[in-house]
């Protein structure tokens, strides 16, 4: 008999905000399911002290059907689950756990997945031959992976921590099999970014030494923009590319393409994706749009 009722985590500190909680609910009630999406809060006093390992056991105990996991705990979790997905193991990070009908915990990353779902949408048929990627952190792993899946020629990576672009790009050529990723320290940014197509971000807003007068003054209108941190707000880059007639890409379809594919590991039932990117833009509206 089929599974008509689950119970679905997401873990990290201060999630009560997420919007993806709503698209899950959202979602299930299209299809009749009894569904509850809860915040299961890292920093809570229930599972405060208890560790990764404590608190996936008692989130098995409470009966969760899965889990979805909030950087930056993504990396943290995949030693303790009993199995990792080929993308969760090749990135050694996990964005949905399930939890099996035998009590096992498998860990699975749609990361890369879900930013070339975006990308396909948002950023329909731009040019491919030479990117720009600032950052090479957590997000910056799952992003340079998109790329290289995306046909990216030639990717050109940039962090104010060099030896962590030098890193990725190393691990980067190992997985493409030739010298595909090329490290660049910030300096040369407004150089390199005269010969490129795309410009994607992974660092916050005003970070030392990228986001700052002098990329913002070697935006040009042949560029695409993909700002791929998780801005709360449309971000300054995204609007100075705007000001120029770029085409610019935000988060909001990574999210929505994250959530459909933890309802649909989850549940085993394909997700309305089109209703849910209407779900998405209906909740981030204003109040008074409703009225």
């Amino acid at each position: 008999m089929a599974q008509s009722s689950y119970l679905v985590g997401l873990i990290g500190s201060d999630t009560e905000g997420s919007l993806t909680v709503d698209l899950h609910e959202r979602e299930a009630h299209r299809y009749n399911l009894r569904y509850l999406s809860r915040c299961v809060d890292t920093d809570g006093r229930a599972f405060r002290g208890e560790g990764m390992p404590g608190l996936l056991r008692a989130c098995r105990n409470f009966g969760f059907s899965g889990l979805r996991v909030a950087p930056p705990h993504r990396h943290s979790m995949a030693p303790y689950l009993d199995e990792l997905s080929p993308s969760a193991a090749r990135l050694k990070a996990v964005d949905v756990i399930v939890f099996t009908r035998d009590g096992r915990t498998v860990g699975h990353s749609t990361e890369v997945a879900c930013r070339i779902a975006a990308m396909g949408r948002g950023l329909p048929g731009v040019p491919l031959s030479r990117v720009v990627q600032l950052g090479a952190g957590t997000d910056g792993i799952a992003v340079a992976h998109a790329l290289l899946e995306k046909k990216v020629e030639r990717l050109l990576v940039t962090d104010p921590a060099p030896d962590r672009a030098r890193t990725l790009t190393r691990q980067l050529n190992q997985r493409a099999g030739r010298d595909w990723a090329q490290a660049f320290i910030t300096e040369e940014l407004t150089v390199q970014l005269e010969e490129v197509d795309g410009l994607v971000n992974t660092l916050p807003s005003g970070k030392e030494g990228c986001l700052s007068a002098p990329l913002f003054a070697a935006l040009h209108k042949g560029l695409w923009i993909f700002d791929a941190h998780r801005h709360p707000f449309y971000s300054p880059l995204l609007r100075a590319g705007n000001a120029l007639g770029c085409l610019v890409l935000d988060t909001d379809g990574v999210l929505v393409n994250e959530a459909a594919a933890a309802f649909q590991l989850v549940t085993g039932l394909i997700p309305h994706t089109s209703h849910m990117f209407g779900d998405f833009a209906d909740i981030k509206a204003e109040p008074q749009v409703h009225t």
